[in-house]
């Protein structure tokens, strides 16, 4: 895939450089309209921002109050969307959002959601109503002298796979996908450019051409551009971090809480993979490098004290089971505190010495795809056009059950195939929708699927991992893949790790 059949490098029409939502979303709509399409990624696919999300597909409820109006709408329109073309990965989630003393008022937060409800054309989703906790199942959960409160809905999603899933769609139609592949340096001439690439775990180098070059390197995005590309005059980030906690169960039910931390900011409290609860998120900039991003005992602390404030359990650093933290690369707009920084986005093309240049700056994980469609559409006016925009009907890989059923998916999948728990069948539903039935093959009993690692982890499921969806290492598999980490004990972890090395029979 390095070299042309005569020896030259390897031409694409479009080369993206970030292996992250945007990164694969560009490379799965480009693919899709009929360019040639390579993509690099340093690490592992997700490895970085797009894995340490709240998990959310939303229009934002805080930023209407920012003004940033077109941005949550667009969101908004993309969570429908989204609902369409993932329904495995992206489900509804309601959401509770108590009324609290010295908090926003009541008709600040019913004004707030009717324009929520209205902005973004909702039509899969119910609308905001008040809700009296003092009769809701949610109100036990909740400190006694909470007593009014509004439920409104968003989705939840599995973000790391959202990115693998638009990774695999892209390769599907053409593209060749490089994890774990550092692009060492791209210089243009002659309107082309010449990329130099390093396989970070053989240590071989190759070298491709492109016509055009994304820059969709998340938080790396400036170091790409004064390290790789050589920009003198690159667009300015500011890197926050967003760091979350996630505990055992706190609280029971399905529905998910929105709390009013006493400075102004929310704190979102999720259920999360069954048995745990998700919460999140800080605002904190980030003055290390976005690979050192990690959780400070202040930001436990703050995500502690902000859930058991509303909470009838309260919440201590101990019960924490594990902490994520991500970078977002946001706009510098001068903003003096980090959280009203905006999360809008900026698709900037340029030109380096005759080389077409696409920059992603900022964005959410829910408008990646519409996003990726305008890089694409503007790579076409440089490229000359190819097919028109398409990624907003066609269902990502394993979303194709009849009516986006999923539920009813997950009791078909269960009675195919009956040696699996209620809730392995529903993990694999949702994490590989149709994609199950390939994996699962023609087994009629678990000994069919090969070693059992413990967690629900199969034999089968590992070669499905690292054999369609690039996954190399155990980190990988319990982290990213799936989130069966929070359920492995060290044994089991050393049992894969030897087998992925070749070392496990």
């Amino acid at each position: 895939m390095g070299e042309g059949v005569s020896g030259e490098p390897r031409l694409y029409d479009l080369f993206v450089i970030g292996g992250g939502v945007n990164g694969c979303g560009v490379a799965r709509d480009a693919a899709g309209r009929g360019f040639s399409v390579g993509l690099a990624e340093k690490g592992d696919l997700a490895g970085g921002t797009s894995s340490k999300s709240t998990k959310l597909i939303h229009g934002g409820l805080r930023y209407l109050e920012m003004l940033e109006f077109r941005m949550v709408r667009e969101a908004l329109e993309e969570r429908e969307t989204l609902l369409d073309i993932a329904p495995h990965l992206v489900q509804p989630l309601r959401f509770i959002l108590p009324v609290a003393p010295g908090g926003r008022p009541a008709w600040m937060l019913r004004l707030g959601l009717i324009l929520y409800d209205h902005l973004g054309a909702r039509k899969k989703l119910p609308g905001a109503a008040a809700v009296d906790l003092r009769a809701a199942p949610e109100g036990g959960a909740l400190r006694p002298e909470l007593r009014r409160a509004f439920s409104y809905w968003d989705c939840r999603v599995d973000d790391a796979r959202l990115v693998v899933l638009n990774a695999r769609d892209a390769a599907d139609r053409g593209a060749d996908i490089f994890t774990h592949t550092e692009v060492l340096r791209a210089k243009a001439g002659g309107g082309v450019w010449r990329l130099a690439l390093r396989d970070r775990g053989l240590g071989v180098e190759r070298e491709i051409a492109a016509r055009l070059v994304v820059n969709a390197a998340g938080p790396w995005a400036e170091r790409v551009l004064h390290n790789v590309v050589g920009a003198t005059n690159p667009p300015r980030l500011r890197l926050v971090r967003g760091s979350h906690i996630v505990t055992k169960k706190l609280f029971e039910g399905d529905a998910a809480f929105l709390f009013q931390a006493r400075d102004g900011r929310v704190v979102f409290a999720i259920p999360f993979q069954d048995d745990f609860t998700l919460i999140g998120t800080t605002d904190v900039d980030q003055v290390e490098a976005p690979e050192r991003a990690t959780i400070s005992a202040d930001e436990t602390q703050y995500l502690c004290r902000a859930a058991s404030a509303f909470l009838t359990r309260g919440v201590t650093a101990s019960d924490v089971v594990w902490s994520f933290s991500g970078v977002r690369p946001l706009k510098e707009d001068g903003k003096q505190r980090a959280a009203k920084a905006s999360r809008d986005y900026e698709v900037d093309e340029t030109s380096l010495d005759g080389g077409p240049l696409i920059n992603i700056i900022g964005g959410k994980l829910t408008a990646y795809r519409r996003v990726a469609e305008q890089v694409v559409d503007r790579a076409a006016t440089r490229l000359g056009p190819r097919g028109g925009a398409w990624t907003a009907s066609e269902r990502l890989p394993g979303g194709g059950f009849p009516g986006g059923d999923l539920a009813g998916f997950e009791r078909e999948l269960g009675a195919a195939f009956p040696f699996l728990s209620g809730a392995e069948a529903r993990r694999l539903a949702r994490a590989y929708g149709t994609l199950a039935l390939n994996l699962l093959g023609s087994a009629r009993r678990r000994e069919d699927l090969g070693r059992d690692f413990g967690m629900g982890l199969s034999e089968a499921e590992v070669e499905h991992l690292t054999g369609r969806e690039w996954a190399r290492t155990a980190e990988d598999i319990l982290w990213r893949r799936s989130k069966l980490g929070l359920r492995a004990d060290t044994a089991q972890i050393v049992a894969l790790e030897k087998f992925l090395a070749g070392e496990g029979t």
